[in-house]
């Protein structure tokens, strides 16, 4: 398969992404220059694919040797994300960014998340650890919790992608049902709740929820939450009324409608392109083979660009063992929040603190 390779120097991947993140629709002399900027960024994306693949294979070894259950995915950055946040750090360039590519482990408890990033501490790859972010020991004041390492690639004999920078991000179950809701939530709400923007009732509630999981897991609490679980409780079931949480979320996942391909359900898909459209309650899902991976980059453009005037339209191209594991590693794509929902209720039934905590416990939430 002839994978995508970087095309263009540096400083024109930079000015491309500068262009597209700032681009105004209501210059239509400037279309042209666009176009051409856009070719220039999807050929950067495009290009971490290999790498990406790398890693991706390498996180699937050493996690199945911790725990048998590990869900994975891969995907290349959506290109509104991009726009997003080179437009919220002005002084960040396309080059700079760390997570164009990025590969994701979901584990069956903080435990296993730890045992995960020990592996790859005591590992002997080539490639540089450029970033390690900790988000379990000090997670986030929106209460975010995860891992993140960062590496640069390197290769003897691919040196094309050498420096291209690769992200893992290492998971337990109960992170990663905080974090894809979160998501899910600023999609229906039109709000960057992700980044911390948006109305403050959801804002808070998810770092009350992030404090009750971490606690149910025996790890470090969201700052500026209650330290008295009672209270913590007391203060959740407020904001769960308030927000008539379970109605509101349940029903937008039960009517979402799944839309395949012609060619869907092939034995041997591997890239899966998901559209999802709030305003049609659908998403949209086209598979591609191993080999397909240049055309698979081609449409996903493509339909980045169809997409960009919906309001909560998005797409994503992972790559996943099934279609069943996209819904497991991407629940926000079909507003799927149920094991959020079913943990919340979990977690407001009583006020006692739980008595030991579920660091251990392999969780199958996901089934």
């Amino acid at each position: 398969m002839p994978w995508a390779r970087p095309e263009y120097s540096k400083r024109r991947v930079n000015d491309a992404g500068a262009l597209v993140a700032s681009y105004d629709v209501g210059a239509p002399n400037s279309f042209p220059e666009y176009l051409e900027a856009l070719d220039v960024v999807n050929n950067w994306r495009s290009a971490h694919n290999f790498p990406l693949n790398t890693f991706h294979v390498g996180l699937k070894k050493r996690g199945r040797q911790i725990d048998r259950g590990i869900i994975t995915a891969q995907r290349i950055k959506r290109l509104s994300s991009i726009e997003h946040k080179l437009d919220r750090w002005p002084t960040m360039t396309l080059s700079q960014m760390q997570d164009i590519g990025g590969c994701r482990a979901i584990m069956r408890s903080s435990k296993a998340v730890r045992q995960l990033c020990e592996a790859y501490a005591s590992s002997d790859l080539k490639h540089t650890l450029a970033v390690n972010d900790d988000y379990v020991a000090s997670p986030k004041p929106s209460g975010y919790r995860g891992v993140h390492l960062v590496y640069k690639y390197f290769s003897d004999r691919k040196a094309d992608y050498n420096t291209l920078k690769i992200e893992i991000q290492i998971r337990s179950q109960l992170q990663h049902a905080w974090a894809t809701a979160v998501e899910t939530v600023g999609t229906l709400q039109q709000q960057a709740l992700k980044s911390s923007q948006g109305e403050k009732d959801w804002l808070r509630f998810f770092a009350l929820a992030s404090s009750a999981f971490a606690l149910r897991e025996g790890t470090t609490p969201v700052p500026g939450t209650p330290t008295a679980y009672s209270e913590l409780v007391r203060e959740m079931r407020d904001y769960v009324r308030r927000l008539d949480l379970a109605k509101r979320l349940q029903n937008y996942g039960h009517a979402m409608k799944l839309l395949s391909s012609p060619q869907h359900n092939r034995g041997d898909d591997h890239y899966f392109l998901l559209e999802m459209n709030p305003a049609l309650m659908s998403v949209q899902v086209t598979t591609f083979k191993f080999g397909e991976s240049p055309l698979a980059n081609q449409k996903y453009l493509e339909v980045e660009r169809s997409l960009k005037d919906i309001p909560g339209a998005e797409a994503v191209l992972v790559s996943v063992d099934s279609l069943d594991a996209v819904r497991k590693a991407y629940p926000n794509y079909f507003l799927d929040t149920a094991v959020f929902v079913r943990l919340i209720q979990e977690a407001t039934r009583t006020l006692a603190r739980p008595r030991r905590p579920a660091d251990t416990r392999q969780l199958d939430l996901f089934k």
